[in-house]
């Protein structure tokens, strides 16, 4: 597609129908938006081999004068196409209010309510932006879930679902009243209808081939997981070591004062770290770990309810205690509040997320829910943070700045830091 010049979906009343729509660009010195479209409608086409017939055949619209307007008669059908993310279900908007107000709910909205008021600044509906102007929330929709936190913030969202629920019927009446679709060169509008046929075709000769790829594919995933079952079978069998033996990690974490070392293990599910009262002890050695607990590390903090506690005293006091950090169980906490500052694609997905562990079973540990409602999804952090640890690209990214969540991120980790005591 011409980059200027974009297809666009909408749903309305008569179902979806595609369009043109060319974004803001500057000309002369003048900033312009505008549709596909005349002085007195918006052309909209229920099928996109009306639409290609149209701009192949037309003399006289409102886009003939754009910049990128010389390549788009030259587009093909699946070119002029709508993608999935240029699909703007203005009618389901009532029904989407309805959810709560999560990210994906408030980001989709804040897609159709931008391209709504487009619309009515273009076409001059008035009705329609004197809408959008009553209710605060529908101008905040773009900082995404933040300004509908807390007592206020579910003022302003409910505020928007009422005005959704008296006027929005009244936006679609507008919007409906403005399109309009023309007719198309008999001629041209066939040879369009040939070209989506093949199109359709060839659409489903490349499914098939990917449905009989994906057969092969089970089959080599199937021999796979057969020789990991088997490699696991074989670890199994071996003799396990001691730490996993009782049920209990030594761990490292990496701090802005150091790498320190310490244990923890899980009762009930539950973590739990040598210490007491919220405070971690933690050494700068596996060495110095190993000889404390064979003298005042043997009792006085939590990990004494572990039913294999006096293993480790044990092993210890004989001096053949062996302290060794799995690196799945060291976290380096460094850093990466910078890295959440600059943007999602600089963070580290693996350190986060073993950070993330740490700070919500220490916040667990310590009775602290601090850590556990900011790493929520529901906050921007959490979000961020989900967003970055388990991708989707159907998932609407967060959005920069980053400052605050870069911010939040740096208290936790600080609030941890404060746990620890060096011996």
């Amino acid at each position: 597609m011409a980059s200027d010049i974009v297809p666009i979906r909408l749903s309305l009343t008569e179902g979806d129908l595609v369009t043109l729509w060319a974004p803001r660009w500057r000309e002369d010195g003048e900033e312009w938006e505008a549709f596909l479209g005349d002085d007195e409608a918006l052309y909209a086409f229920g099928e996109v081999a009306q639409l290609a017939a149209f701009v192949r055949t037309a003399p006289e619209h409102d886009l003939i004068d754009h910049p990128a307007w010389s390549v788009v008669p030259d587009l093909t059908v699946a070119e002029l196409t709508p993608e999935d993310t240029q699909h703007y279900d203005i009618v389901g908007v009532p029904e989407l209010v309805a959810e709560n107000a999560d990210t994906w709910t408030i980001g989709e909205l804040a897609e159709i309510v931008e391209m709504v008021r487009s619309l009515a600044d273009v076409c001059d509906l008035e009705q329609v932006t004197e809408i959008l102007d009553s209710a605060p929330a529908f101008a905040l929709l773009d900082q995404g879930t933040l300004p509908f936190v807390g007592r206020e913030g579910g003022r302003l969202w409910n505020q928007l679902v009422e005005t959704v629920a008296e006027r929005w019927d009244d936006v679609i009446d507008a919007l409906d009243e403005l399109v309009a679709t023309p007719d198309v060169d008999a001629k041209a509008l066939a040879a369009a209808q040939r070209e989506a046929a093949a199109l359709r075709k060839a659409e489903q000769e490349v499914r098939t081939r990917a449905a009989d790829a994906d057969d092969e594919e089970i089959e080599a995933e199937a021999a796979e997981e057969a020789v990991a079952a088997q490699i696991a079978e074989d670890e199994a069998d071996a003799p396990a070591g001691f730490w996993e033996e009782v049920g209990i990690d030594p761990i490292r974490i990496t701090t802005r004062d150091g790498e320190f070392v310490t244990l923890r293990c899980y009762l009930d599910d539950k973590p739990v770290f040598l210490g007491s009262r919220g405070r971690i002890d933690v050494f700068g050695s596996e060495r110095a770990l190993a000889r404390h607990l064979a003298d005042a590390g043997k009792d006085g903090h939590d990990l004494v309810a572990a039913s294999t506690w006096p293993e480790v005293v044990e092993k210890a006091e004989v001096g053949e205690l062996e302290v060794t950090v799995d690196e799945l169980n060291t976290y380096v906490l460094t850093g990466l509040d910078d890295d959440i500052a600059e943007g999602t694609l600089v963070v580290d997905a693996a350190q986060l997320e073993l950070a993330t562990e740490l700070l919500l079973d220490v916040g667990e540990w310590a009775g602290d829910d601090e850590p556990r409602q900011a790493l929520a999804e529901s906050e921007s952090l959490g979000w961020l943070v989900s967003f970055v640890v388990r991708p989707d690209p159907t998932r609407l990214a967060p959005s920069p700045p980053f400052d605050a969540e870069a911010a939040r991120w740096r208290e936790l980790v600080e609030d941890l830091t404060n746990r620890l005591d060096e011996h």
